[in-house]
């Protein structure tokens, strides 16, 4: 049988990798359209930060990894035509512009998405950058190691943006972050949440400008600043980070089915809606657990999921994925923050009758040193008391916690099982009763 996998990166890799796993006899051929498959795109703000120094250790897999493995891969190559009537792919070569095609019994499309530019003048002026693909992360990790490169915009207020701002910051360049809305990171969390990560982001020396809308970025050749609604402000550099779109332009005449953001529409199995034809990672959707239904969740994690799942079932296999919680964290300076399930907005966009609760505990018992403050929300139905989201923020041990809400929410568990839930217990990481457990109890 012969496989097409159209995007090398998280879902794509997954599914070519696990394909081959469940059967040896595959013809397998990925077509990628840059020049790096597997990219770890999640380490790009951290690697132009100098956090780690090994560009290469953000690609998981090698294209000879991969071939070695039986899996053939052909970098520079663009699927420009899907037809499902022949079951054919168009591809360009784009190192020769070369045009050809090629069949497939079985396709997945993993094409990922794309970031989004401000529609504003000066975005293609030097010095201005995305943070999506490997060149992002090299070239802006040398001109940000210039010690001539003093001012620094960011320019959105997404989990790429919050940790480039980080990272421009960790190495001691002056920061401002211009924020469209009235918060940073509100599709992800709630307000006392997002107001703890705030105050971390201005006492650790960032200008943080909300509810301000980028106007124009100046410069001839390279950029020199930026000018919003509300003023103007110097800039050697600019890294904007305003959204992603699904990469499936390439399949509107396809008759596939799509969301109306362009996210690729699947089932449990990552089929979409053409025969033999799957999809998973960014340019797809996944089934939200609490909310139900199709959902767009540009995540890593479930990329890798879907894609694995996809992978075995184009190899003949009939694996479902439960779906996504939109579990997510973040290192926002010196704190940390995670969410999963749905935050107080979306459960009343939904309607649900709900309550929260907002607890303030510590990480771990006070006569051991480090003991820091954890702040947990937690959403829950008000009849049943059964979890629908839970988020954390604080500097030691919130993202671990979040994990095991995680595990509360998709095991549909109450506000009272949680408040009694057996959790480890030692003064060097929690207190007897942990800060889970008195959420918990103080949900009513």
């Amino acid at each position: 049988m012969k496989m097409i996998i159209i995007g090398g990166v998280a879902a794509g890799m997954s599914a070519a990798s696990k394909a081959k796993r469940v059967d040896r006899s595959l013809d397998i051929t990925v077509y990628e359209k840059t020049a790096h498959i597997s990219l770890g795109a999640c380490g790009l703000p951290y690697y132009i930060g100098g956090f780690f120094d090994d560009a290469a250790i953000m690609l998981v897999k090698t294209v000879e990894e991969m071939e070695k493995a039986g899996v053939s891969v052909k970098i520079r190559h663009e699927v420009t035509e899907v037809d499902p009537a022949t079951k054919t792919v168009t591809v360009r070569d784009l190192e020769t512009g070369r045009e050809f095609t090629d069949s497939y019994d079985k396709l997945a499309i993993t094409t990922g998405a794309r970031g989004i530019d401000p529609d504003i003048p000066g975005v293609n002026l030097s010095g201005v950058y995305q943070m999506r693909s490997f060149e992002d992360g090299t070239e802006s990790r040398k001109l940000l190691a210039k010690p001539e490169v003093k001012d620094v915009v960011i320019i959105g207020s997404g989990p790429i943006g919050i940790e480039a701002a980080h990272a421009a910051r960790h190495l001691g360049k002056n920061v401002t972050l211009i924020i469209k809305r009235d918060r940073i990171l509100r599709r992800y969390f709630d307000g006392e949440i997002t107001k703890i990560m705030e105050d971390e982001l201005i006492r650790q020396g960032v200008d943080l400008r909300l509810g301000e809308l980028a106007k124009e970025i100046t410069g001839d050749v390279s950029v020199t600043g930026l000018t919003t609604d509300k003023g103007h402000y110097k800039a050697d550099m600019i890294i904007h980070s305003i959204g992603a779109a699904p990469n499936t332009e390439f399949l509107r005449d396809t008759g596939i089915s799509m969301d109306k953001g362009g996210a690729i529409l699947v089932d449990e199995y990552g089929e979409t809606n053409l025969e033999d034809v799957y999809s998973a990672g960014d340019c797809a959707t996944i089934h939200n657990i609490v909310k139900g239904g199709h959902s767009y969740s540009p995540l890593a994690t479930v990329a890798n999921k879907l894609g694995r799942v996809i992978g075995e079932n184009m190899a003949g296999g009939k694996v479902g994925f439960t779906g996504s919680l939109d579990s997510m964290c973040i290192q926002v300076m010196e704190i940390e923050a995670g969410r999963t399930g749905i935050t107080e907005a979306e459960a009343a966009a939904l309607g649900l009758d709900f309550r929260t609760v907002f607890a303030h505990d510590v990480s771990h018992s006070g006569y051991y040193p480090g003991q820091e403050d954890i702040f947990i929300k937690l959403i829950y139905d008000a009849k049943t008391k059964v979890l629908l989201g839970g988020q954390a923020a604080g500097r030691k041990g919130a993202v671990l916690r979040v994990n095991t809400l995680a595990a509360c929410i998709q095991g549909k568990m109450t506000t009272g099982q949680l408040a009694l839930l057996d959790l480890c217990y030692s003064p060097p990481f929690s207190k007897p009763w942990d800060a889970l457990n008195v959420a918990g109890s103080l949900a009513k």
